[in-house]
Order: C-alpha cells, then sequence, then structure tokens
C-alpha cells in the first residue's frame, strides 16, 4: 500500500444505493429526497472535505441511462460532494440484486444455505452489474484517490478494477457476517468471490469471527497466499502476503451517530408523544424494531412472548409487545412467507390472551419517521432484539443512546454482531431458545432499577466512545499507517471477554 491519501487526494465511496432517492410521481416527473442513515451522516463530512465523490443506485429502474434532465436535482440532493448514478434495468435488478446479491450471498453469509438459488444466470448479471459499478468508478477516479467499496452487492468491483490497471488504493467494508468455511463452500463461485476480495488492499469485518471466517476459506480455497501464524490473533488489523503485495484485514464494528439520538431524544416533542405511548403507567412496555427478514427471529421472539405470557400469567394485562416491522424485499417470496407467518402468530397471540381493553402484541408494519421511532425507543422498558444472525445490528446501539433516563434493559442476541461488544451489560440470549427468552423477559422485568441504570450507563458509554465517526477513522487510518502496531487488540474495541452464557 504504497499510496497515501494527502491533501490532493479525494475519496470515492461505492455502495449498491446513493445516499439519495428517485421517486416517480404519478405525472411522470422525478422527486429527488435526501437519504439517511449512519453511514451517510459519517461520509458526507469526509467527503466534503476531500471533495469526494458517491457512486451508487439511485434506486430508479430504467432500462437506459438516465436523462441529463435529472442530473442537476441529483446534485442538489447531495450538498458539499458529487453523486454519480449508476443506472439498472429490470433485468439487472432481478437477476443482480434480487438474484445474486438477496438470493445467493445474502442468505449464503448468513448461514440460510436452504434458501439459496444457484442460478448461472444470477452470477451473469452479478458480473455484469458489478463491472458497470467499475467503469464508473474509473472514469471518476484520479490516481491518487482512495476508493472505499461497501458490502455483498459490489464485491467484484475491486477486481473489475484491477483488470482495468487501476492501481489505486482500494477498501472493502463487509456490512454482513462472513460465513464459515463449510457454508461458504457450498457456493459454487467461491474461489471467484474470494479472489476478488484479495483484489482490495484492505478488508474490514465487524467481528474477530467474521475475519476468522475470512482467512480460514483463503487458506482452504486459494492456494498461493501466504499467511501470517499472527492473522489468527486477537490483533484489530494485520496482513496476509499475496504475491509481491500485502492485504490488510481488519476488525471494525460499525455503528451510528451517537449525539444525532441522543440530543433528540432529548427533544420536548418526542418526550411528549414517548409520554402518550405510556398512558397506564402500570404497562410494561418491550419493544421490537425489525426490517422484514427471515434473519430477524422475528415468528421465534412472538413464539417466545407467547411462552411468557403461558409462564407468568401475572403479567397479564400489565405487558404489552410492540413490533415494528420494516418492509422490504417483498417481491422475493421468502419475505412474502415471512410476513403472513408474523401476521399469523400476532393474530393468535391477541386472540388467545387479549381483552376488550387490552391487546398484548401491537404490530406495525411501515416505516417511521426518526422522531416517532425515538419517542418509542424512550418509551419502552425492553429493548429485544433477537436476530438468529446478524453483521452488527444497530437498532440495539439506537436503543441504548436514546435511552437518556437509563431505565432500559436490552436483551440481544448472543448472534448479532453487536453482542461482541455489549455481551457484559445486555442480557444475551440464544433465539432459538424459546424458552430462554422468555425468561429472559422475566428477569429484564425483575431487574433492580440500580443494576438497569448501571447497565444501561455502560450500554450507552460504549456506543458513545465507539460511535460511527470513530469507525470511520479507523478504517482510514488502517489503509494509510505503514506501522499496524500501533492498532489494539479487538478485545479493547469490545470491552470486554469473549461471549459466555453469563447472560442468562
Amino acid at each position: 500500500m504504497d499510496k497515501k491519501m494527502n491533501k490532493e487526494s479525494h475519496i470515492i465511496i461505492v455502495s449498491n444505493r446513493l445516499p439519495l432517492i428517485l421517486k416517480k410521481n404519478k405525472d411522470g416527473t422525478i422527486e429527488v429526497g435526501k437519504g439517511a442513515g449512519g453511514l451517510v451522516t459519517a461520509m458526507a463530512p469526509v467527503l466534503k472535505n476531500r471533495n469526494g465523490t458517491w457512486i451508487g443506485w439511485p434506486g430508479y429502474v430504467q432500462e437506459e441511462e438516465i436523462e441529463d434532465s435529472m442530473l442537476p436535482a441529483i446534485q442538489a440532493a447531495a450538498s458539499g460532494y458529487s453523486v454519480k448514478p449508476v443506472m439498472l434495468n429490470p433485468e439487472e435488478v432481478k437477476n443482480y440484486y434480487e438474484g445474486f446479491s438477496n438470493s445467493i450471498i445474502w442468505p449464503l453469509f448468513h448461514d440460510f444455505t436452504d434458501k439459496c438459488i444457484f442460478l448461472t444466470e444470477y452470477w451473469t448479471s452479478y458480473q455484469k452489474v458489478n463491472k458497470k459499478f467499475a467503469s464508473a468508478v474509473y472514469q471518476n477516479a484520479d490516481d491518487l484517490d482512495f476508493i472505499w467499496v461497501h458490502d455483498y452487492q459490489l464485491i467484484l468491483v475491486g477486481a473489475k478494477l484491477r483488470k482495468m490497471h487501476l492501481r489505486n488504493t482500494l477498501g472493502f467494508f463487509l456490512h454482513i457476517p462472513f460465513p464459515p468455511f463449510d457454508t461458504f463452500a457450498r457456493c459454487p463461485w467461491r474461489f471467484e468471490l474470494l479472489s476478488a476480495m484479495l483484489d482490495y488492499d484492505l478488508i474490514g469485518f465487524h467481528t474477530i469471527q467474521n475475519k476468522r471466517n475470512f482467512i480460514r476459506c483463503v487458506k482452504k480455497i486459494i492456494q498461493d497466499v501466504k499467511i501470517d501464524k499472527k492473522l489468527e490473533s486477537n490483533k484489530a488489523v494485520s496482513e496476509l502476503s499475496l504475491g509481491n503485495r500485502k492485504v490488510r484485514i481488519g476488525v471494525f464494528p460499525i455503528s451510528i451517530d451517537y449525539n444525532e439520538f441522543f440530543l433528540k431524544a432529548w427533544d420536548s416533542k418526542v418526550y411528549k408523544r414517548s409520554k402518550q405511548m405510556r398512558k397506564n403507567a402500570d404497562t410494561k412496555i418491550i419493544l421490537g424494531v425489525d426490517r422484514l427478514d427471515y434473519t430477524k427471529g422475528l415468528p421465534e421472539k412472538l413464539i417466545a412472548f407467547k411462552r411468557f405470557l403461558n409462564r407468568y400469567p401475572e403479567f397479564l394485562k400489565k405487558v404489552q409487545f410492540i413490533q415494528l416491522v420494516v418492509p422490504s424485499r417483498r417481491e422475493i417470496t421468502a419475505y412474502a412467507d415471512l410476513k403472513l407467518r408474523i401476521e399469523q402468530l400476532v393474530g393468535e397471540i391477541n386472540g388467545m390472551f387479549g381483552t376488550d381493553d387490552w391487546l398484548p402484541v401491537q404490530y406495525m408494519f411501515r416505516t417511521l419517521d426518526r422522531d416517532e421511532l425515538i419517542s418509542l425507543y424512550r418509551a419502552c422498558d425492553i429493548g429485544f432484539i433477537a436476530p438468529l444472525k446478524d453483521g452488527m445490528n444497530l437498532v440495539a446501539k439506537e436503543y441504548c443512546a436514546c435511552n437518556i433516563d437509563e431505565r432500559g434493559v436490552l436483551i440481544l442476541s448472543e448472534f448479532a454482531g453487536a453482542a461482541q461488544q455489549f455481551h457484559q451489560d445486555a442480557i444475551l440470549v440464544n433465539p432459538y431458545d424459546i424458552e430462554g427468552m422468555a425468561k429472559a423477559i422475566y428477569r429484564a422485568f425483575n431487574m433492580p432499577l440500580e443494576e438497569r441504570n448501571q447497565r444501561m450507563r455502560n450500554l450507552r458509554e460504549n456506543v458513545k466512545n465507539k460511535d460511527v465517526f470513530w469507525w470511520l477513522n479507523s478504517f482510514l487510518r488502517a489503509a494509510i499507517e505503514k506501522d499496524l502496531s500501533s492498532f489494539p487488540q479487538v478485545d479493547e474495541y469490545y470491552l470486554g471477554k469473549p461471549i459466555s452464557d453469563s447472560g442468562r
């Protein structure tokens, strides 16, 4: 990695989606809205300072390239940096996005191999679209620019750029888990995907386990790689030799903009709304916030709540489970089936336990605006986050940042990436253990106030110290520093020891 970022270098961010949204109105006009989220919040200042560029799909499907008349509106939506849209046609959305990205890599990397659909046309389209993104990068990159590619939809972009003889420093961050060898090996294109990842100069993961899984796959699948034994240590950033070049592999747990959520939680309107949600002070509130996805453990959570009501009848009419499900990928059959299963369980629980003046489950299938969501975070007594597998899970961190009275309890799956940081102060659960989750809810409700305060204070301090800006700076530092000895052990990121059963 011989090129350093300096004042003359720019940063190019490449992601499947641009930080804005294109929407076609009924009258045929195109409306451009600003995107939201932690990645946008963290990247925007850096891109502004570096005169940077963001390359991605604006979420608008059309057969041809984007019309020139739309470009000014798109650029205006991103103030202070350039955006370069990559357009996808319907066939590409079907085979690259819904197909290879979300019907192969997404289930494979989350250990749901039974949901993988290994079609050759998906792979062909994935290569084609990744090349399209790489071409957009090539056309916009200067020699000293640092190029940072994000997530599973664009794994091949680095390899495509190398074939175009681009020699810039390339970084890649995987926002989802990386699977163990026995799972990854089932992919017919395992060698091609792994080889492409090694064309980056820096590869980032959320957790030490993801890093180790990747290294073990490299050892078994790629033959001509020299791997230092220290690679499998707890070092946050380390290197492997690949011919005459080195590839850095690091652990960088992503986070949120703590101050944004913390300050909004103090807003008077948010406080008033949270009070309205708690009209009955005697009713305890459990909150789940999840995207519609089979990795989120939604049926398991509902079944565990049902078991809780059966096992602890003294909580009947004294507790309400609010489950917000954010719509996602409904065009994929597995997601439509999941939605039906969730609704059946909600109806079953409310039918079994509900009364004229009490519904145990309040189910919402929609997207909430930021104020509504933070009001929910403030109102609830328990944050119930129990994915079957998650890269990180930022909802858990948002909940802690908003818990300004420090009375809440976080119940968290041990299979969420956030469990590595939160295991000492959250109640960890195995989402496949229905009985264990029911007991965890009971334990949370009966936790002494002093203990709740201390645990939540620790969680919030963790999120504050390791926020999204810390994540961004850690990754960029790993890309440019010559000496890696200053990087800590991963345990210092996680502020604790490995996961144990202490949360049960």
